[in-house]
């Protein structure tokens, strides 16, 4: 019994965390692009319109149960992934051309992104811009701009 509980606990570990800050979200909530599905074509500028259910939108820095803002990753690994994976579920989002934030409560935006294939994904911020705890995240997709 003694090497199970050892086992379990270097198990859990090892496991990466799937955590975001300290927020919670709603266990209902998803978040999804309203007008894009994974392998769509589409022409530059690029309209990407953000759904969200079982949560509401508010401007960042709005400290508000079930509540957070949307954050577009471009071409880019999954949230939690990649280099700086860790760092953006505990400690927030950074801004740059592959994350962008929708702070003032933005429910979409229009890209000019260039022709070929691109990667997105939908993360719902806390007042900080950190992921809730479960983070709300849709799935990646891929798009190809003509």
């Amino acid at each position: 019994m003694k090497h199970l509980a050892a086992v379990l606990a270097l198990t859990l570990l090892a496991a990466p965390a799937w955590a975001g800050g300290e927020t919670p979200s709603s266990p209902d909530a998803r978040v999804y692009f309203a007008n894009l599905t994974d392998g769509d074509t589409v022409s530059s500028p690029v309209t990407v319109v953000f759904g969200l259910s079982g949560m509401g939108v508010a401007p960042s820095g709005t400290e508000k149960e079930n509540t957070g803002h949307h954050h577009l990753l471009i071409d880019r690994p999954p949230l939690g992934e990649g280099e700086d994976g860790a760092d953006e579920l505990s400690n927030g989002i950074p801004a740059d051309d592959n994350h962008l934030h929708f702070g003032g409560g933005q429910t979409e935006v229009t890209l000019d992104l260039s022709p070929g294939q691109h990667t997105l994904q939908l993360v719902l911020g806390d007042y900080g811009h950190v992921p809730h705890s479960t983070p709300v995240v849709s799935d990646v997709i891929s798009i190809t701009v003509e």
